[in-house]
Parts: C-alpha cells; sequence; structure tokens
C-alpha cells in the first residue's frame, strides 16, 4: 500500500515538475489528436449535411455503412493503413509510415464515422425544421445546409468534442502505424503501454494520470455543450 502511494506521488511530482520527456510525449498527444479531430470534423460534418439536406440515391446504405463503421476495431484501421503505407503499399510514396502523420490519418479514419453518424441525427432533425420555411424564401440547398450547420452548432460541438475524446484515448491504431518511436511518434496511450511492460509504474501513472484529466475536461465541456444546446432549443421554442 504504501509503495502505491509513493508511486502515486512521484508521478504527481513529475506532472507539477513538468519534467520534459512528459511533456513531450502529452504535446504530441494533443497535437496528433486535435489535427485528427479537425480533418475528421470536416469530412464527418460536410457528409452529415449532404446526407440530411440533399436527395443521394442509397442515402439508407450509406448511413447504415457509417453507422456500421462507429465499431470499426482500432488495429484493423492501423493493420490497413500499415498495409496501404508500407514500402510494398500503394500509397508508401506518401512516406507517412512511422510518422505524426500517419497517425493523425488512423485517427482521422476512426472518428469521421462518429461524427458524420452523430451529426447527421442533429442535421436532420434541423432540416426536417427549417427546410420547408427556407425552401419558401427561396434558399438553395446550399444554403440550407449553411443555415442548419449554424443553427445546430452547438449541438455538432459536442459531437466534435466527443470524437476529440475517442481520439486522445485510441492506441492500437496509432500504434501499428505510428511506431512508438520516442522523440517522434510516441504519444501518452502508447507511452503508457510502453512504461508499464518495461516497470517504469510512476511515469506510466503520471500519464495516465494526465490522459484522466484531459478525457475530464472533455466531459465537462460536453455538458457544458449540452446545456448550452438545450438553453438554445429552448429560446427556439
Amino acid at each position: 500500500m504504501n509503495e502505491t502511494i509513493d508511486s502515486i506521488l512521484i508521478a504527481f511530482s513529475l506532472i507539477i515538475n513538468q519534467e520534459d520527456y512528459l511533456v513531450e510525449i502529452v504535446i504530441l498527444s494533443l497535437r496528433v489528436s486535435l489535427f485528427a479531430t479537425f480533418y475528421a470534423s470536416i469530412l464527418g460534418l460536410g457528409l452529415a449535411a449532404l446526407l440530411a439536406v440533399f436527395k443521394i440515391p442509397g442515402k439508407f446504405l450509406i448511413v447504415a455503412v457509417i453507422n456500421g463503421f462507429l465499431g470499426l476495431p482500432p488495429v484493423v484501421v492501423g493493420l490497413f493503413l500499415y498495409l496501404m503505407l508500407s514500402k510494398n503499399g500503394p500509397l508508401n510514396f506518401l512516406e507517412l509510415l512511422y510518422t505524426p502523420g500517419a497517425m493523425i490519418l488512423a485517427q482521422t479514419i476512426l472518428i469521421t464515422p462518429v461524427i458524420a453518424a452523430l451529426s447527421y441525427e442533429i442535421l436532420k432533425s434541423a432540416n426536417e425544421e427549417y427546410f420547408d420555411q427556407l425552401s419558401t424564401l427561396g434558399a438553395s440547398k446550399i444554403i440550407i445546409s449553411r443555415t442548419i450547420l449554424w443553427e445546430s452548432r452547438y449541438s455538432l460541438l459536442t459531437v466534435v468534442v466527443a470524437g476529440f475524446g475517442r481520439a486522445v484515448g485510441e492506441v492500437g491504431a496509432v500504434m501499428i502505424v505510428g511506431g512508438n518511436i520516442n522523440h517522434l511518434t510516441r504519444v501518452m496511450t502508447t507511452a503508457i503501454a510502453l512504461e508499464t511492460s518495461k516497470g517504469n509504474l510512476t511515469f506510466a501513472l503520471a500519464l495516465g494520470i494526465i490522459l484522466i484529466l484531459i478525457s475530464l475536461c472533455v466531459n465537462f465541456l460536453l455538458v457544458g455543450l449540452r446545456l448550452k444546446a438545450s438553453l438554445v432549443d429552448g429560446k427556439k421554442l
């Protein structure tokens, strides 16, 4: 019990003293996940708006596929990308394997379906509410898409934040395509796995505490955005 308490105290001291190696890993983790969330948001929100407003052949099939990808195993995504980016793969000319770019790509693929599926339901409801009114005013479908995106912005932000939460805690895919290389592709989740296997539990615990704190911040932000969204919806009523 005393050893556990000592490990926790040492872990907190590493965080408080901002140990260089620890800070480096945290910054890289946030950078990779933020970029992945940004790209996934553009793709996911764009696809969701397209499906919600426009009449697209096979829409229900597309939505079904997106929903099916919600449970996509990260290691499968990592394996697929590894095959695509490896020396004998069709995308080897990009030279992304074992770089932060490959990790961003992996996380983008993982969270785009999450953002697209959840956003579609939000935008579908908004489209049903505003479409007739905006069409009567002569608005094009592009204008309608922009309008429902803006009117649903707080609800959509909760989806984006949820996507970031999944990205920052992902380990399987980024380990496969990133290689967990020191000072290059080692992020919090992969470092925790490595340091635990090496017996360096205090450092792994410090990273774990930071990851938990980030997750708590994400959840608090989600609660705040949901409250804001409910207040905005209440004003509409």
